[in-house]
């Protein structure tokens, strides 16, 4: 069976440009004596907006694997899949993130829910994860709430991996199940349930994305309680560990942290807990790539400062429309972003340090790194204007997206 490793970290690129800088990246953290699996990530939903295709994103890793001459193991992520947008990933990918967030809470059939009842008896009453201090009460009734809320979504993570088994062959490829964009988190003890799920169902995931208490708003900072978090993290982790010794999921199944960039606050939570146990993890980013290639263009002065202004201009005029889908992950206050002609007023230092994620800089400013996220759509629709730049500017946009995932990111996760 293909096997993703201990700790890996998912790179995505909106423009097909930064894959070298990307593994460079990754590549320093293999030389400070930490293998990270790199893997290439990329959305059906980005894919529309861009006009990439799956195909574009094989070729890039495929190219910076090459440049760099690296040896290491290496994947392609068909991104938040489901039955109806897998086809065109299946040839090009190794790596699948079944998106079955839409089925939760879809009814199942009653003789389903009570099969599956009846399978968890041996685990009512009060079940003891080790490592949990409170025991875990299992009810006939919590029973029946998890298998109405998750019994549908795992039955499409079940047919979704079958269709792909038939299409590529049985141990060629990454399995994980995401259901993290959803209102309500998972909880560690749904979280144990679900994986039982998936391990009748015979479906042999390798990571999980579940949904995490607090907010992860695009590129930038975790919100929310990090007591909680940590306490759910954790507990999660071990939850993780049963299922694993239990229910014969593979030995390999980690979390998964999905909108994983920039969330600063917990890396140092999720590090101690992973180093405390010995377990893997799997971070997600994309967007935080593209802002360093703003950014990048903005330091580049004059054409490339003048296309960063235009990209800003663009998306306040639009940000309605481009914060639409992207609601539930963004808070952005329209009262503290700067006025166009504001920020056609700013040199590109200081249109750097607005945007660039250092919380504590006088110039960051949240709300506008949070519509510049959302407006890779302008970029897309520039055409050449736009990548003809990340051309030009490589050099400058390549740093900018090394040194961000690296010092900013893997450093801080990893303890580097």
């Amino acid at each position: 069976m293909m096997k993703l490793g201990k700790y890996s970290f998912g790179v995505g690129d909106r423009f097909s440009h930064q894959g070298k800088a990307q593994l460079r990246a990754l590549m320093r953290a293999n030389k400070a004596g930490l293998e990270i699996i790199p893997v290439w990530n990329k959305s059906n939903r980005e894919h529309m907006y861009v006009k990439s295709h799956p195909a574009d994103v094989r070729k890039e890793a495929d190219e910076a694997v090459k440049a760099l001459n690296y040896k290491g193991p290496y994947f392609v992520d068909a991104d938040h899949i489901n039955l109806d947008t897998v086809a065109p990933f299946v040839e090009v990918s190794d790596f699948f993130t079944l998106d079955v967030a839409a089925s939760i809470g879809k009814k199942s059939e009653k003789e389903e829910v009570e099969t599956f009842i009846s399978s968890c008896e041996k685990y009512m009453g009060q079940l003891h994860v080790p490592g949990i201090v409170e025991p875990l009460e299992i009810t006939h009734q919590l029973l029946e709430e998890i298998a109405n809320k998750f019994l549908a979504a795992t039955q499409q993570a079940s047919e979704i991996y079958t269709y792909l088994k038939k299409e590529k062959g049985e141990g060629n490829f990454i399995t994980e199940v995401s259901m993290d964009e959803v209102e309500t988190p998972q909880t560690p003890v749904e979280m144990l349930f679900i994986l039982k799920m998936l391990a009748d169902k015979s479906v042999p995931v390798q990571t999980i994305a579940p949904k995490f208490t607090g907010r992860f708003n695009k590129g930038v900072d975790y919100v929310g309680d990090l007591d909680q978090f940590a306490k759910e993290f954790e507990e999660d982790v071990l939850v993780i560990d049963f299922a694993v010794k239990k229910f014969g999921l593979p030995e390999e199944l980690k979390l998964s942290v999905h909108s994983g960039s920039d969330k600063f606050s917990i890396y140092p939570i999720m590090a101690k807990i992973i180093n405390k146990y010995d377990k893997g993890l799997h971070l997600k980013t994309a967007g935080t790539t593209w802002l360093e290639e703003v950014i990048g263009l903005s330091i580049s002065g004059n054409d490339g400062l003048d296309v960063a202004k235009k990209i800003y201009a663009s998306a306040y005029d639009k940000r309605e429309k481009l914060c639409t889908p992207y609601a539930d992950v963004i808070d952005i206050d329209p009262n503290k972003l700067p006025s166009v002609n504001e920020v056609n007023g700013w040199s590109g230092e200081k249109f750097a340090n607005t945007l660039r994620h250092i919380p504590d800089h006088p110039d960051y400013n949240p709300n506008f790194r949070q519509l510049i996220h959302v407006a890779y759509p302008v970029a897309a629709e520039m055409g050449k204007e736009f990548t003809d730049l990340l051309k030009k500017y490589a050099d400058i946009i390549g740093t900018c997206v090394e040194e961000n995932i690296y010092d900013r990111h893997i450093k801080r996760l990893f303890n580097l």
